[in-house]
């Protein structure tokens, strides 16, 4: 299986970095992974609505120019549907089994995905109803994606 982060932004902190590794390292002996970064838009003080929704159709374009047509998109969103670890798990031993090759997870910037990218995606996933920041997001769901690995494996993992 080869999956893909899509990331809105750079990761800033060396502790971040250090974890993103980390689970870089532990997925290489389950799957192929590439990251990509794409460049985040500066989003002004008091920035209004319009503003706000044309940062995240600049930031969506980038998004879907390096998606891939081939790719199953899983887009991380407030609004999505939020899955057990198992569930999770499953969901991805699903698409391996259905064929799917390659599977994108798309995590937008400070103001989220876009409408186009939300509507390209072929599922939208929850982790909370809270916000969290895009770059520690990077880390969880590099996490998740092992710990589904691990599940699908019938390898122990610490629940």
């Amino acid at each position: 299986m080869r999956i893909a982060l899509i990331c809105v932004g750079k990761l800033k902190e060396k502790y971040l970095s250090q974890g993103v590794d980390e689970y870089v390292k532990r997925l290489s002996r389950y799957c192929v992974l590439e990251i990509v970064e794409l460049p985040d838009e500066k989003t002004p003080d008091n920035a209004g609505i319009a503003i706000e929704i044309m940062i995240k159709k600049k930031e969506g374009d980038r998004i879907l120019k390096v998606l891939k047509e081939d790719s199953c998109c899983i887009a991380l969103a407030i609004e999505g549907n939020m899955l057990s670890s198992k569930e999770l798990a499953e969901r991805i031993d699903s698409l391996g089994v259905g064929s799917i090759s390659h599977i994108s997870f798309v995590i937008g910037g400070s103001l989220g995905l876009s409408e186009e990218v939300l509507n390209r995606a072929d599922y939208q996933l929850s982790f909370s109803k809270m916000t969290f920041p895009h770059q520690l997001m990077r880390m969880l769901l590099l996490e998740q994606i092992y710990r589904s690995y691990r599940i699908i494996n019938h390898q122990p993992y610490h629940k």
